[in-house]
This record gives structure tokens, sequence and C-alpha cells, in this order.
């Protein structure tokens, strides 16, 4: 389950506008334009990255970037519900009679856990192997976050490699007082553009991808709960209220609301 979100992108977008904006209101945008700059900054520090890190996590950046658009469904009032309506199923139908739930299910992590309940798993191994595997979501997540992070110390660094170069390059012109101004301009570039990438884009990157990390982990959390839950034969009011448990105070009543609207539709 998947869903869209343009808000990273909505921001990363601004924060470009509103820097060059306020550049041109201020100034000539011309100035800020360096390809050996760039070159140095961007060029530099992607070759660093790939000395800091093995070539095939490398290659996970394109989906980890797809992340900030297309992130992991995480609408906790809809797996409360579904979990809550499962519950009653069990117990008046048994736990063989959500096999055809189950196979309908696009949440795969839940849908192995209640398989497990199905298959008469004890209820410790079920955890151990739900467990386990947030801990492999976790770890490859964190990876991803550790690459932008990374990358976020070294472009500010190789800025300062840039900004260096600049002003090596503008001292062996130092006989030429008229080129001093123009070239420390220049040198100074490559420091904005470090300080630039790291704080609009790779360090807000890392930000994102680690929050929707524990979100995600939270909410994998609440599964386990409701599936333990189930198997237990636990009332299903009782396991209504320890997964709201999970969910903020506003957003206990919504789904309260739909509980009983849904109830009041089976009753008709």
């Amino acid at each position: 389950m998947k869903k869209r979100s343009m808000s990273a992108t909505m921001g990363l977008i601004a924060g470009v506008i509103l820097v060059f904006w306020s550049i041109k209101i201020s100034g000539d945008l011309s100035s800020f334009w360096d390809i050996p700059s760039i070159i140095i900054t961007l060029g530099g520090s992607l070759c660093a990255m790939v000395i800091s890190f093995p070539l095939k996590t490398l290659k996970h950046i394109p989906n980890m970037l797809k992340l900030l658009v297309v992130s992991p469904q995480d609408n906790r009032n809809e797996i409360i519900i579904l979990l809550t309506e499962l519950s009653k199923k069990a117990r008046r139908d048994g736990l063989l009679a959500l096999e055809d739930d189950i196979a309908q299910m696009d949440n795969e992590f839940m849908a192995s856990g209640l398989q497990m309940v199905v298959d008469g798993v004890e209820p410790d191994n079920i955890r151990e192997l739900m467990e386990l595997k947030i801990d492999t979501m976790e770890r490859r997540h964190r990876s991803g976050q550790s690459v932008f992070l990374k990358w976020g110390e070294l472009a500010p660094a190789y800025g300062m490699i840039g900004t260096l170069i600049g002003l090596i390059l503008m001292l062996v012109d130092l006989d030429d007082p008229s080129a001093i101004g123009g070239g420390m301009a220049v040198a100074l570039v490559t420091t904005f553009y470090g300080s630039f990438l790291a704080n609009l884009v790779f360090l807000p990157i890392a930000n994102n991808l680690s929050e929707q990390t524990d979100e995600e982990i939270f909410t994998c959390q609440m599964v386990i709960d409701g599936v333990l839950q189930i198997q237990a034969g636990t009332n299903p009011r009782l396991l209504e209220e320890k997964l709201l448990a999970y969910l903020a105070p506003d957003e206990q009543k919504n789904t309260k609301d739909s509980l009983n609207a849904k109830e009041a539709v089976n009753y008709e």
C-alpha cells in the first residue's frame, strides 16, 4: 500500500525558488553561476561517496529518492478498522475464516503475520519473525539515510576545498589588484554551493527518510500487537481500545466514528 506525497518535492522547489529569487532582487544571478565550482562541490562530494559506500548501496539512491514522493501507506485508522473487523470475524467463525481476507490484503506485513496465526504458529515465534522483518526493513532504510547524511557532511567540506583552490589561484595573480574582487567572489561561490546542497537537499532528505522509517516501524509494532490479540481471541472492543492507544487524540475520535458507522451498517 503506497501513498503519494508531494510535500517534500514542493518544499525543495520552493526553497530553491526563494533562495534564487532573494539573490536576484539583491544582485546579479550570474555571479552565482560557476561551472568549476559545481564540479568541485558536487562532483568531488559524489566521488567521496563512491569511496565511502559500497556500490550496491549507492545503486539504491533512485529508490530512496522515490520514497520522498511515494511513501509506505501509514493510515493507522484503516489498519485499526481492518484488524477490529478481522477480530470479530475470527471470534465468530474461527481463525481459518481469515484466509480469504489475507489473500486480498495489500499490506504484506500484516498478511504474513495473520497467515502465521491461521497456520497455528506459536505467538512468540510470530512476534520474533515479525520483529525480525522490522529490523531488516529498518537496517535497509537506515542505510539509505546514512548515504544522504554523509553527503550532507561532505558537500560543505568540498565547498571549502573549492574556496581554498580559488583563493590559491587568486593569490597567484596577486599582481593584478583588479582581479582580486572577482576572484574572491568566485572562490566563495563553492562554499555557497556546498552549504546550499547540504542544508536544502541532502540533510533534509536524510531527515525525511528517518522520519518515514520511524513512522513505519511504529505502525508495524501496532500491527504485531493487533495480530497477536486476534490470535489470543481478545474481545474486539478491548482490541480496538488497545490499538486506538497508538493514535493521537484527534485521530482516535475519527477512527471511533468510522468504527461506529461501520458497525451501524452491519446491523442494518
